[in-house]
């Protein structure tokens, strides 16, 4: 297959960002092959179809709080009493209805018996002993609410709970459980294979020789990935040797979903994969014009009838997470079955001057810190060199520096992407 990047009309400064995004979105599908799991396995999953609730819930009127329910539904007033034939509690219920003048004391998620339109709160009642048995008495003003729990608060009989292509969080599992909801048919999440090369590659542990340096783009790329919900199902660290480099894209083409690699699709003597990639399938663009991140290539390896997804992330760790974060999530995100959600973005000010040269747009890793106004601010510390996985920690923006702006003084105001995940 022939590599098409030369009829890029982009030249040497590579494909903006948002336009690469586009591009790599226009060639995916989901894959579409689903699979039931239990509903304590499906957080972050995203499901397959629409899931309706089987029946009402709580499916019947339960009161808020304990207190009182008392017969009839009017407005009761101060000094108004009725005889206390029983209780509810939760999970045992009054047998019987309400008559005239009758009332049962109840416990809050107790059934509201037939007959009651009202929960006196326990506080605005007082107990009795009569001759006849007990009763209560109304001490003070209680209001118009009448502290119950309607049988479809939570969701009617048949309706949708989560719908199709739905990404499943904390709050909707609680809900779906709360719903009776056991097992679900979810999309499976796509297999990606990992390449890392590199002839200066050392396993951390082992004794470093001068000009070798310790792996640490295949964990920090499966990390971040198990982070946001996609695991590395296989992964190789192979030399800058091509016949190695080769049969290694083979075999994950063979048995994964996606292809990543790190490293190797510039322009070196070294530089492999890139070749390899348009000779095993086709490279549709490489470079980006982004800081951290322009030796980028996304292509397609061909496996028989199959065409699978390849992204060639930079070598440097930092630009690798970073070009991982921008462009392979959402393209993840497509394959799963869902439609990409970009992370978040707010306008924040430097905290102190920022020296930089332009050129090239850039995402600057920086820490968010709230003033004593309330001002949001970003804190940029140490050097941003792609190269410097300290810029990455405790990271809580990626800042949108456009490529015209220069060295930025305190108080520039500036887009950023919040890279906190939500919690429900």
């Amino acid at each position: 297959m022939a590599d098409t990047t030369s009829q890029e009309p982009y030249g040497r400064e590579g494909l903006p960002l948002d336009q690469a995004l586009t591009r790599i979105l226009e060639t995916l599908q989901p894959l579409g092959v689903s699979e039931e799991l239990p509903l304590a396995s499906c957080a972050g999953r995203v499901t397959a179809a629409a899931v309706p609730a089987a029946t009402a819930v709580p499916g019947f009127r339960a009161s808020i709080m304990d207190g009182y329910a008392i017969a009839g539904a009017g407005g009761p007033r101060p000094g108004d009493r009725w005889w206390l034939v029983g209780r509810s509690a939760a999970g045992e219920p009054f047998a019987g209805a309400l008559e005239p003048g009758q009332a049962v004391r109840i416990l809050t998620g107790a059934v509201v018996p037939e007959g009651s339109g009202r929960v006196l709160p326990q506080e605005l009642v007082r107990a009795l002993e009569e001759a006849d048995g007990v009763a209560i008495e109304l001490v003070g003003a209680c209001g118009p609410n009448p502290w119950i729990r309607g049988p479809e608060e939570e969701a009617a009989a048949g309706q949708e709970l989560v719908v199709a292509g739905q990404r499943l969080g904390v709050a909707e599992l609680g809900r779906l459980a709360s719903c009776g909801v056991e097992r679900l048919a979810v999309w499976r999440r796509p297999r990606l294979g990992l390449l890392i090369s590199g002839d200066e590659l050392l396993l951390p542990g082992l004794p470093r020789a001068p000009g070798l340096i310790w792996e640490s783009n295949s964990t920090l790329l499966a990390a971040l990935l198990e982070r946001l919900g996609f695991g590395v199902a296989q992964r190789r660290v192979v030399a800058d040797q091509p016949e190695a480099l080769r049969q290694a894209l083979l075999e994950l083409a063979g048995c994964c979903d996606v292809v990543v690699s790190t490293g190797g699709v510039s322009s070196g003597d070294s530089d492999w994969i890139r070749a390899l990639v348009a000779e095993l399938g086709q490279v549709g663009f490489w470079k980006l014009f982004l800081k951290p991140g322009r030796p980028f290539a996304y292509g397609h390896l061909e496996q028989g009838e199959r065409r699978l997804p390849f992204f060639g992330l930079p070598g440097n760790p930092v630009a690798a997470a970073i070009t991982a974060l921008q462009l392979l999530w959402p393209a993840l995100q497509r394959l799963e079955g869902t439609e990409p959600v970009p992370l978040p973005r707010l306008k924040v000010r430097l905290e102190e001057a920022l020296r930089r040269g332009a050129g090239r747009p850039e995402l600057a890793r920086a820490q968010l810190v709230v003033a004593a106004d309330g001002a949001l601010l970003a804190r940029v510390s140490g050097s941003q060199a792609s190269s410097r996985i300290g810029s990455l920690h405790r990271a809580d923006l990626l800042l949108e520096i456009p490529a015209e702006l220069g060295a930025l003084d305190a108080g520039t105001e500036l887009w950023a992407q919040l890279l906190r995940l939500p919690i429900f």
